[in-house]
């Protein structure tokens, strides 16, 4: 149970009341119910007590982190959750990689020495 003698965001959510050996308490605290609110609507409260139990204790806190970045991605996007968001980054990564070869490229047609090359790095928007 939170030290404020307030029923933590799960026990709160599921109408219940919050013992000191309340598996949720320590990492759904009162200030924030949204988050149980979403990870309960994705996965279940019994299925996140269940987790949490064969969890050792010192990865409780990165799971729910996980579950909680995860439930909120899955509300915003059912069908993809934060698979979506990882692969619009990793599109956006190979356009960039993509942009700084091509800009690699073209520098290197100029035919520069080291010297020149590193002052119109540091110097951007200098004219040859």
């Amino acid at each position: 149970m939170s030290s404020s003698n307030s029923p933590c965001a799960a026990c709160k959510y599921l109408r219940r009341k919050c013992t000191q050996e309340c598996d949720f308490a320590p990492y759904f605290l009162p200030e924030s119910p949204q988050r149980f609110a979403n990870v309960h609507r994705v996965f279940g409260a019994s299925n996140v007590a269940k987790l949490l139990k064969e969890l050792n204790a010192t990865d409780r806190e990165d799971a729910v982190k996980s579950l909680a970045y995860e439930a909120e991605s899955r509300i915003k996007d059912p069908v993809y959750g934060c698979v979506g968001l990882i692969s619009m980054l990793q599109q956006r990564l190979k356009e960039i990689q993509h942009e700084l070869h091509a800009a690699k490229k073209e520098l290197s047609s100029y035919n520069l020495n080291p010297q020149t090359m590193q002052y119109l790095l540091t110097h951007p928007g200098t004219v040859i």
